[in-house]
């Protein structure tokens, strides 16, 4: 007798239809990569890893500023030279929010130069130096002669850029709870100290202009 259907559908051989998982598709295309490859990455990762480490934080920033600052503190000998007039009993002043300050400052400087003339003929030898005090409102309250060894010319040339530059920006709010004052030491120094350079910059090497 002729198989039944149910027999013929038993006897056929199983079929495999489905599609392989998605992880094993992308695991067959996925590149091999060489020892000497794999080298060239590591070597690429760890560099990235030595510049996350050696590149200054925020925090690191701020506190080599409140450094410094205290280093200017602890070297004077003149209330002229304080950097920061402080109020009685008033909360110490975010290193930072000084240091964009005093930049802001100086750009202003510099921007004012550009309209003050100047006769580079009349630059002396010598080191001079002058003390700039601005108000919590940001008008110069007084700027003060320190040093004027041969440099009388650059002396009035920087007295016309102060002026022109101020009024200077208004104390930010968590200075103006801190500082009566600010004061800016200029030097103002011969080309052959200053390589040739024009404009007002930010000294590095401490308070004094010798």
């Amino acid at each position: 007798p002729a198989p039944t259907q149910t027999a013929r559908a038993e006897r056929r051989p199983p079929v495999l239809t489905a599609q392989a998982p998605s992880s094993a598709r992308a695991l067959a295309a996925s590149p091999t990569w060489s020892i000497a490859q794999k080298q060239e990455m590591d070597r690429f990762l760890d560099d990235l890893a030595t510049d996350a480490r050696r590149a200054p934080s925020l925090a690191e920033r701020s506190l080599a500023m409140a450094r410094e600052i205290g280093r200017e503190q602890a070297r004077r000998n003149d209330d002229a030279y304080d950097l920061v007039e402080r109020r009685p009993n008033s909360p110490e002043i975010d290193p930072l929010s000084l240091e964009m300050y005093m930049e802001s400052l100086i750009r202003k400087l510099n921007k004012a130069a550009g309209f003050v003339r100047n006769d580079p003929r009349t630059r002396g030898v010598q080191t001079a130096s002058v003390l700039v005090r601005i108000a919590p409102d940001g008008s110069l309250e007084s700027f003060k002669v320190l040093r004027v060894a041969d440099q009388q010319s650059e002396i009035e040339f920087t007295h016309a850029v102060v002026r022109q530059a101020s009024p200077f920006a208004a104390f930010p709010p968590d200075i103006q709870r801190s500082a009566r004052s600010l004061a800016m030491l200029i030097c103002i120094r011969p080309p052959s100290l200053s390589g040739g350079a024009f404009g007002f910059t930010r000294m590095t090497e401490g308070r004094g202009c010798g």
